[in-house]
């Protein structure tokens, strides 16, 4: 049901029927039912895995989350409208590539960046 500002009422019962018929973005099933090669080449077609060089993983390391604090903060208006356009988490997105501008301007000479 919409009223004049479209804003959507559900009934407990509508609510739990779009719950379920909500589907994955992955198919498990149809995932583990490839062969090693099927992996390979689909992962190779896949343009979001195109530039990721094939021994990333031996630089790969766990980060754990921090805690985050609130803050008001005011930004240029393409800044934000060009980062919500990538979509959801364009606020995690904005946190990284800030993580990654502290923890390259704090790297001592030659070395790697101090732990967070």
């Amino acid at each position: 049901m919409a009223n004049g500002n479209d804003i959507r009422r559900y009934t407990r019962e509508e609510l739990e029927a779009r719950r379920k018929g909500r589907a994955t973005k992955t198919d498990l099933a149809a995932v583990r039912a490839k062969s090693e090669a099927e992996l390979e080449r689909d992962i190779a077609g896949d343009p979001d895995f195109r530039d990721v060089p094939p021994d990333w993983h031996l630089a790969a390391e766990a980060v754990m989350p921090t805690s985050k604090r609130l803050l008001s903060l005011r930004l240029d208006a393409e800044v934000i409208d060009w980062f919500r356009q990538q979509g959801p988490g364009y606020q995690t997105r904005m946190n990284a590539v800030l993580r990654a501008f502290v923890d390259q301007a704090t790297k001592p000479a030659g070395g790697t960046p101090p732990a967070t």
